[in-house]
């Protein structure tokens, strides 16, 4: 009996639709903590992180399927796709959050100032 092809659509945003829930996960937790300060400036930074790490692993997930070798076999290009969209999701989002990091006592102080 043969299987059913699949849709070439599904089949080359496989790896991002597996790894949509888990991306939100991460993207909530990054947008939620910590609570304070809520400035623009923050909103835009997260906002902006977050569009630039979802851009990157979709780009990083379609640039995999096309370019994994062919003789390795479907399976391989999810898994070549799924590792590089996750790898570079979490690259973009770690070095966000250590930016950020560095952004939070500029961003306290503006609130402090504000409030005074």
């Amino acid at each position: 009996m043969l299987a059913a092809a699949m849709n070439p659509q599904v089949e080359l945003n496989l790896a991002l639709i597996l790894f949509v829930p888990w991306f939100s996960i991460l993207a909530w937790l990054y947008w939620a903590y910590p609570k304070q300060p809520r400035l623009a400036a923050r909103t835009w930074f997260d906002g902006g992180a977050l569009l630039l790490a979802t851009l990157l692993a979709g780009w990083g997930m379609h640039w995999s399927m096309h370019n994994a070798d062919p003789n390795a076999g479907a399976i391989w290009k999810q898994v070549l796709a799924t590792s590089v969209a996750y790898g570079l999701f979490l690259l973009i989002m770690t070095a966000a959050l250590l930016l950020r990091l560095r952004l939070l006592p500029r961003w306290r102080k503006a609130v402090a100032s504000a409030d005074a």
